[in-house]
Order: structure tokens, then sequence, then C-alpha cells
């Protein structure tokens, strides 16, 4: 099969309902508006961008045709429904939110991954910064809050969990700066906004004197503020990965996400009506803001919540219970949003744009293979050593989850191809749905690019930094994980990993053709990179301020 390419979009294969459907009916009259009606020229424009991670095109297509009268179906109706946009590669969190607010994939933002490797900086804590070897391991996730286990990350802040409202808007006081790695150059730590090398949305709106805000799930999303630092003014973050009142984190019990989501919806209800996330201070409703929503990704993930089947039913497109349940949920929680757009009467001069910063894979149970990664990359490691005395282990990194990432210790053509020779001859034995043996070959991967042409693959040359040195595209349902916690995974390169839901609402040019929604219907490939110039056309800003729109010729959304 033709390996799609990052950042070039390509053909893809194809709550009680009813009280949302009440919310969602009292805002339809006002968004079913033509898409062609532009705001009154007087008014400010506002982008409200959402989130929902793991999402599928196939979940919203089936959402809508089930549940007509939803919050969902009345954005569909109303807007522009992009069918076939795809994430860039790695499909995870970090590099596909960053791709929705910089325009860019890794080729410009140089983010690949949550965890990665960086061959031009020093491990954290180093002090003594001359003559010190470059070269670590750059994880930006839960572990660099100054108290993971907290929800509020460190800030101390008394009666928590429902007290989270009052945490700070800038978390990046909250980051423990000896977690983080050192520039050579400054003997400084890098935060996780100096670690990408485009700008972002928030940045060009806030040096226009547009206020921004965004909700998102750890303190390490100061990464959206751009290299500047400064591109968003109210940054509300809790931590997702800190405990729960229940037991384990907030994303081992979907109850617990949805209760989670529904402090970040709270915040955006507040900057609707003007406020800050906290509703102390009053800005003013933000040009940009939003959220991510977590709730359908982890009822993705579990075997079973809350007495209830995760994933997918047999027949591979049908969300099981608490599937449809976390569906259910965010479609209520969207229509409390339009909701008091519409309240606060912004609901002509704010364009939506529903989207997802990565799906999930597999969507068919039984595909699924589970696969522990670990003895696969130990085996590399004795093979390479055995063969190579005194060299010491060939990977020094590794991110696998429906994909995998390696970063070597030898980037020579010898070692590369070593480690692809090793992989593809690999076979062993995983676990299905079931948890029954499943055998698996070529390590579960289907393609394997090392050295050079891994690089080309990104679009950036083989002595960058930061690219992986191996990339492995996963075979359809492999999930790498040492356990049976999981039945699916994002982070790869597959349709399942990157064929997400990407609908607009607002002013626009039009260009496209009805749907069977009653909406627009744009069947060509997009990316969901087109959604950061979309939205500073959105604001009458220039996209062209984006340094990756301009090295990468991303465009705007057609029909926008």
């Amino acid at each position: 099969m033709p390996l799609p390419r990052p950042g070039r979009p390509h053909a893809l294969a194809g709550l009680a309902v009813a009280a949302v459907a009440a919310v969602a009916a009292a805002v339809l009259p006002t968004l079913a508006t033509p898409a062609s009606a532009a705001p009154p020229a007087a008014a400010p424009r506002h982008v409200l961008l959402i989130s929902v991670d793991g999402m599928h095109q196939s979940d919203l297509e089936g959402y809508v045709r089930r549940h007509p009268q939803s919050a969902l179906a009345s954005l569909v109706r109303a807007g522009t429904d992009y069918s076939q946009a795809a994430t860039p590669v790695p499909s995870d969190s970090f590099p596909g939110m960053l791709g929705q607010v910089s325009g860019g994939t890794p080729r410009s933002t140089g983010v690949y991954y949550d965890s990665t490797y960086d061959r031009g900086l020093l491990p954290p804590g180093t002090t003594t910064c001359a003559g010190a070897k470059p070269g670590t391991d750059v994880v930006f996730d839960e572990t660099i809050d100054r108290n993971p286990d907290a929800l509020d990350a460190g800030q101390g802040l008394p009666g928590l969990p429902d007290s989270i409202l009052a945490m700070t808007g800038q978390p990046r006081s909250l980051i423990n700066p000896a977690k983080l790695p050192v520039d050579p150059t400054t003997c400084s730590p890098v935060y996780p906004h100096q670690d990408t090398r485009a700008n972002t949305v928030f940045e060009v709106a806030r040096s226009a004197g547009l206020h921004t805000a965004w909700s998102d799930k750890h303190v390490a999303y100061d990464l959206l503020d751009g290299p500047s630092g400064s591109g968003i003014d109210d940054l509300f973050a809790p931590e997702i990965n800190s405990a729960a009142p229940g037991g384990g984190d907030w994303t081992t019990d979907n109850a617990a996400t949805r209760r989670y989501d529904a402090y970040k919806v709270t915040a955006v209800r507040n900057e609707i009506d003007g406020f800050d996330h906290s509703r102390t201070t009053r800005p003013g409703t933000p040009a940009i803001f939003g959220l991510n929503f977590q709730s359908v990704s982890t009822a993705q993930k579990l075997p079973a919540s809350d007495g209830l089947t995760g994933g997918y039913l047999a027949d591979g497109v049908t969300p099981g219970p608490l599937l449809a349940g976390a569906l259910d949920f965010v479609d209520g929680q969207l229509a409390t949003m339009l909701a008091g757009l519409k309240d606060q009467h912004l609901d002509q001069s704010t364009t939506i744009i529903l989207s997802a910063k990565h799906g999930q894979s597999p969507i068919d149970p039984a595909l699924l293979d589970r696969i522990d990664d670990g003895p696969i990359l130990q085996g590399l490691d004795t093979a390479w050593t055995a063969g190579h005395p005194g060299s010491g282990p060939l990977v020094v990194h590794s991110t696998d989850d429906d994909g995998m990432y390696l970063w070597l210790s030898d980037r020579s053509p010898v070692a590369t191809s070593f480690a692809a020779t090793y992989l593809r001859s690999h076979n062993g034995t995983g676990t299905d749905i079931a948890k029954n043996p499943r055998a698996y070959t070529s390590s579960g991967l289907g393609q394997i690019l090392a050295g050079a042409e891994a690089a080309a693959y990104f679009h950036v040359p083989q002595s960058d930094s930061r690219v992986p040195d191996l990339v492995g595209i996963a075979q359809p349902g492999t999930v790498y994980t040492g356990g049976t916690k999981k039945i699916a995974e994002h982070g790869g390169a597959l349709h399942d990993d990157r064929n997400v839901p990407l609908v607009v609402t607002g002013p626009s040019r039009g260009n496209a053709l009805p749907s069977a929604h009653g909406g627009a219907l744009v069947a060509t490939p997009v990316s969901t990179t087109q959604i950061a110039p979309t939205i500073l056309v959105a604001l009458g800003l220039d996209p062209n301020r984006l340094t990756a729109v301009r090295t990468e010729g991303t465009t705007a959304l057609p029909g926008r």
C-alpha cells in the first residue's frame, strides 16, 4: 500500500440524546444561517476551535445519521464538512494540535511527539555545559509538572478537584525546570514553547492586539505559546494524568474523563461570557479560544469502564456502549457552548471549527494485535552489540504506540539498515481483543523507513537533530503495549489514525457541494494543518505571517 506522505493529504478509504437534541434545537435556527452570510461589519470576530481527540470522520457521519437533531448535526448542517481530512504524521497530540495552530508538519515545527530525542540538546539537570556531550531525551508530558499527581500540577489549590477553575492561566510557572532538556549555548532549560520552530495563530493574533485563550490536558501545552512564549493570554491546563478521586488518573475511568472535560467546557463558557477561564477577570471574549475533549479517546482505548464495553462493536463501525455514551457527552457539552454563544449574541460573529488532533486505531476490534515492544527493542540491541562489541545499545530512544519511531546511537547507513533488517525479520506473539495469543510478523510493522528514507519521509535533511532514524508504519491493528489494558492507540500513519472530522461553520466563500445532511460537503483531500490559515482568514489576518504556511505552502481550507 502506498505510504501517505506527512503533510500531503491523500485519498482515504472510505446524557440522554433527547436532552441534547432539545438544547441543539434551541440554537439550530441561528446556526442554520446560510454560510455566505457575513457577520455585521462592526462585530468583533471570533474563532472557537474544538478538538475531539480520537474521533474519526466515520464517527461524525454515524452520529449525525443516528441523531439528526443533535448539536453535531446542527454544525454539519450550518457549515462545511471536509470528509477527507487527514492529520499530520505522527498522528499524535503534539504534532496534531501544533499542526492545527501553526499550519505545519514536523518538517516545519520540529515537533514529532511529546517524547522524542534531540542530538543538539543536553540532558536535564546539566549545569556545566562547556564540553558536555549533546544528545538527550526530550519528554514533554506530565513528568515535567512540579507535581504530576496533582490536577493543578503543583499550584497547591485547596479543595481540589472542583476548585480547579482557580488554576493559573500561566501554567509555565508549574513546569519543573530541572526536568527540562538544556540548551548548550545558553546552558538554560528548554521549555516546550522554545522547542517548536514555527509560530502559531495565537502569536499572530496577539501581535494584532487580540485576546487569546486555550484549554488542554498538560501544562506542557505551553508548547502552543510558540517561540515567542507569549501567544496565549489564558492557558487553562489541568493535568489529565494526575490522581483522580476514584483511583488511577483521569484517563483510566471514562466517567472521570468526562468530569475532567466538563471543567474545560466550564472554562470556555466563562470565556464566551467575556471572563477569563476562572471567571475572575473580564478581558472580553477571546478572538481565538477553545479546548480539547478526551472522553472519546479514553472510551476508544479502554476495554471496559463504568460497567460498559469500550471501543467499537464487531462490525468495526458502530460505537460500543461506552463510546456511544462518550459521543453523547461531547454532543451535550457542544450544545451548551453553542447556547452560550447565542446568549451572548456571538453566534453570528463566531467561526466554529471542530476537528481532532488524532484518530485512533484500530476501529475494527478483530484486527487488534497487542505487541510488547520491550523485548523487540531489547533483541535489536542485543543483536547489534553482539556484532559490534563495545558499541553499546543501538536504540537511544523509542516512542511506540501504534507506530514505531526510533532514535539510534549510530546514524550510519550500516546501523540504520541493520535495525530495519532486524525488525523486518522479527516475528512473535501478541494478544488479540479476547486476550488470546495472536501471531505477528515483521515486528507488527507493514513498512519500515530508516536513515535517509526516514528523513525524506518528513522532508528534512538526515542531519536534522530531531528526526527519527527509523519510522515504522504499523500493520493495521498493531498496538504496542506490555499489557491488555488498551484496545486502541494513536501516533501512527494509518487511515484510522488520520481520517478525522473537520467541520467549519461561519462566513465562507462557498465552493462546496451540498451534503446529505443539509450543509456543504468537500470530499477532496485536505489536511488539518489547513485549519491554521483558515483561522487567520476568519479573523481578517494574513496567513503568511505563519512561518509554516510559508515553508510548506499551506493554504486555507477550500470554500473558506
